[in-house]
């Protein structure tokens, strides 16, 4: 499993580069600040940030967070990394990986893969995979990626993945009413901006289309109402079909990944309990 070289991609829209905009503008204003701060580190030429629990860690979780692979900053994801922390006891990890179209497939999955080689090496403790949208499709791949390097994960959890760039599955119709986040246009739109050329077909960037047996233990989460439910119940058939233990979580009524967005809405905290659930489990397997 080798990925294709990098490629030069193309200047972003002015209504993309504008959404960038101000979701700068409210990470400078702290809309997802965090007591205590994460603390901003490099590794592997990567910016990423670092949550730690009070107390020792007893494993890495690394995130990646989700933006349609073309928007989107791990402040976003601080505070459910930071509950994380604290909850399960573990160092959580939240990479500023590259994003489209300026930097398409397979850049920001390099990214990812550079952080995950560096922890690897430096944090050998329990790791644990995790992310949300295309953050879950990303460390779908990553989690292939390490076995066939011998890295071994504990666990991998994935909130509302996008696991197929196709964009084939039923529930991009059956679901549309019901999802006012994404849609099959915004799916498409993305894809074409991240895949730039490349198949939609190759597992690395569809990881649903791969050899799912190496998977480690997996937890699943989505809302039915998602037009991303039809991926993940498409994934919790496969890991089945290949022995591989998972969880599938399925929350009516719950918005895209909106444990990441606001603990208010409808099954954020539900998810949250059963994801720290999830990570506990994992953690005592690996004690």
């Amino acid at each position: 499993m080798t990925l294709p070289p990098e490629r030069k991609g193309h200047t972003a829209s002015a209504d993309l580069a504008e959404k960038r905009t101000g979701l700068a503008a409210a990470v400078a204003a702290g809309v997802w600040r965090t007591d205590p701060a994460p603390e901003e580190v490099q590794i592997g030429g990567v910016r990423y940030l670092r949550f730690s629990p009070s107390g020792a860690s007893r494993g890495t979780l690394l995130h990646m967070h989700g933006g349609a692979f073309r928007i989107g900053c791990p402040e976003q994801i601080a505070p459910l990394a930071a509950s994380l922390a604290q909850a399960c006891k573990v160092t959580v990890i939240c990479p500023a990986y590259r994003l489209a179209p300026e930097y398409p497939f397979p850049a920001g999955l390099n990214d990812g893969w550079a952080v995950l080689r560096a922890l690897a090496e430096t944090m050998p403790r329990a790791l644990i995979l995790s992310g949300d949208s295309a953050g879950g499709g990303l460390a779908a791949s990553l989690a292939a990626m390490a076995h066939q390097a011998s890295i071994p994960l504990v666990g991998l959890a994935l909130l509302s993945p996008w696991l197929d760039l196709s964009v084939i599955d039923p529930a991009y119709i059956t679901n549309a009413a019901t999802d006012p986040l994404f849609s099959a246009e915004a799916a498409q739109e993305a894809a074409a901006l991240y895949l730039q050329g490349h198949m939609p077909s190759d597992p690395l960037a569809s990881p649903l289309l791969g050899e799912l047996s190496c998977y480690p233990p997996t937890y699943l989460n989505a809302g039915m109402g998602e037009v991303l439910a039809g991926d993940a119940r498409r994934l919790r058939d496969r890991l089945e079909q290949a022995g591989v233990p998972v969880t599938f979580h399925a929350v009516d009524g719950m918005e895209h990944v909106a444990v990441t967005r606001d603990r208010c809405l409808v099954g954020s905290d539900e998810t949250f309990e059963r994801l720290a659930e999830f990570v506990e489990s994992i953690l005592l397997l690996a004690d």
